[in-house]
Protein backbone atom coordinates (compact mmCIF):
# COMPACT_ATOMS: atom_id res chain seq x y z
CA UNK A 1 0.00 0.00 0.00
CA UNK A 2 1.39 3.32 -0.94
CA UNK A 3 1.08 6.05 1.85
CA UNK A 4 -1.20 8.54 -0.04
CA UNK A 5 -3.45 5.30 -0.06
CA UNK A 6 -3.31 5.25 4.06
CA UNK A 7 -6.27 6.20 5.68
CA UNK A 8 -5.36 7.21 9.36
CA UNK A 9 -7.18 7.23 12.51
CA UNK A 10 -7.27 11.00 12.80
CA UNK A 11 -9.05 11.37 9.47
CA UNK A 12 -12.03 8.88 10.51
CA UNK A 13 -12.13 10.80 13.85
CA UNK A 14 -11.81 14.80 13.36
CA UNK A 15 -12.35 15.03 17.30
CA UNK A 16 -9.53 13.35 18.28
CA UNK A 17 -7.36 15.42 16.11
CA UNK A 18 -8.74 18.19 18.41
CA UNK A 19 -8.39 16.80 21.25
CA UNK A 20 -4.20 16.35 20.33
CA UNK A 21 -4.09 19.81 19.41
CA UNK A 22 -5.74 20.74 22.40
CA UNK A 23 -3.22 18.94 24.42
CA UNK A 24 -0.54 20.02 22.67
CA UNK A 25 -1.80 23.62 23.52
CA UNK A 26 -1.80 22.58 26.74
CA UNK A 27 1.45 20.99 26.92
CA UNK A 28 3.45 23.63 25.33
CA UNK A 29 3.07 25.58 28.53
CA UNK A 30 3.39 22.87 30.96
CA UNK A 31 -0.67 23.00 31.34
CA UNK A 32 0.04 26.73 33.10
CA UNK A 33 -2.34 29.51 31.96
CA UNK A 34 -0.31 31.99 29.66
CA UNK A 35 -2.08 35.10 31.63
CA UNK A 36 -1.76 34.10 35.56
CA UNK A 37 0.57 30.40 36.14
CA UNK A 38 -2.35 28.36 36.96
CA UNK A 39 -3.14 25.02 36.01
CA UNK A 40 -5.11 25.38 32.11
CA UNK A 41 -7.99 23.69 31.43
CA UNK A 42 -9.29 25.78 29.01
CA UNK A 43 -8.47 27.23 25.44
CA UNK A 44 -8.77 30.92 24.81
CA UNK A 45 -9.41 32.62 21.73
CA UNK A 46 -6.91 35.37 21.85
CA UNK A 47 -8.94 37.51 19.27
CA UNK A 48 -12.50 36.23 20.25
CA UNK A 49 -14.00 33.68 17.97
CA UNK A 50 -17.31 36.10 18.60
CA UNK A 51 -14.74 38.98 16.58
CA UNK A 52 -13.68 36.99 13.90
CA UNK A 53 -10.74 34.74 16.04
CA UNK A 54 -9.96 31.32 13.90
CA UNK A 55 -9.78 28.46 15.77
CA UNK A 56 -5.92 27.59 14.74
CA UNK A 57 -2.60 27.49 17.31
CA UNK A 58 -1.46 31.64 16.62
CA UNK A 59 -5.18 32.72 18.19
CA UNK A 60 -5.46 30.05 20.86
CA UNK A 61 -3.62 29.98 24.29
CA UNK A 62 -4.04 27.68 26.96
CA UNK A 63 -5.52 29.25 29.94
CA UNK A 64 -7.54 28.76 33.32
CA UNK A 65 -11.20 28.49 33.80
CA UNK A 66 -11.15 31.74 36.01
CA UNK A 67 -9.52 33.66 33.17
CA UNK A 68 -10.70 32.84 30.03
CA UNK A 69 -13.94 33.60 31.88
CA UNK A 70 -13.39 36.62 32.75
CA UNK A 71 -11.56 37.74 29.45
CA UNK A 72 -15.31 37.08 27.93
CA UNK A 73 -14.88 38.83 24.32
CA UNK A 74 -13.03 41.69 25.32
CA UNK A 75 -9.19 42.28 23.59
CA UNK A 76 -6.61 40.45 24.94
CA UNK A 77 -3.94 43.05 26.25
CA UNK A 78 -6.84 45.85 27.90
CA UNK A 79 -8.07 43.15 29.52
CA UNK A 80 -4.56 41.45 30.64
CA UNK A 81 -3.39 44.98 31.72
CA UNK A 82 -6.73 45.43 34.29
CA UNK A 83 -5.78 42.14 36.42
CA UNK A 84 -3.92 42.12 39.64
CA UNK A 85 -1.72 39.13 38.51
CA UNK A 86 -0.78 41.13 35.28
CA UNK A 87 3.21 40.37 34.26
CA UNK A 88 4.59 42.25 31.36
CA UNK A 89 6.74 39.00 30.86
CA UNK A 90 3.58 37.23 30.30
CA UNK A 91 2.27 40.31 28.17
CA UNK A 92 5.15 39.63 25.57
CA UNK A 93 4.83 36.08 25.66
CA UNK A 94 1.24 36.41 24.32
CA UNK A 95 2.38 38.57 21.94
CA UNK A 96 4.59 36.25 20.85
CA UNK A 97 2.57 33.41 20.86
CA UNK A 98 0.40 35.29 18.16
CA UNK A 99 3.14 36.21 16.16
CA UNK A 100 3.95 32.46 15.58
CA UNK A 101 7.32 32.89 17.98
CA UNK A 102 6.51 29.56 20.39
CA UNK A 103 9.66 29.47 21.15
CA UNK A 104 10.14 32.92 22.22
CA UNK A 105 6.89 32.34 23.82
CA UNK A 106 8.24 29.49 26.26
CA UNK A 107 11.64 31.49 27.30
CA UNK A 108 9.47 34.55 28.69
CA UNK A 109 6.90 31.62 30.39
CA UNK A 110 10.27 30.36 32.07
CA UNK A 111 11.60 33.65 32.97
CA UNK A 112 7.97 34.40 33.98
CA UNK A 113 8.24 31.37 36.77
CA UNK A 114 9.60 31.99 39.83
CA UNK A 115 12.89 29.82 40.65
CA UNK A 116 11.72 26.91 42.82
CA UNK A 117 13.97 26.80 45.86
CA UNK A 118 15.21 23.28 46.99
CA UNK A 119 13.98 23.15 50.55
CA UNK A 120 17.05 20.83 51.57
CA UNK A 121 19.65 23.91 49.80
CA UNK A 122 17.25 26.87 51.05
CA UNK A 123 17.45 26.04 55.08
CA UNK A 124 20.87 24.14 56.09
CA UNK A 125 20.38 25.56 59.72
CA UNK A 126 17.01 23.10 60.21
CA UNK A 127 16.88 19.87 60.69
CA UNK A 128 13.52 19.17 58.75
Amino acid sequence: MQNRDAVFLEDLCPKLRDRRWRQSLHNFTGRKCIYCGNTSESIDHVIPFSKGGLSITDNCVPACLACNGSKTDIEVFSWYRQQTFYDPRRAMAVRAWIDGDRRLAMRLLQWAEPKKINRQKACTNCKT
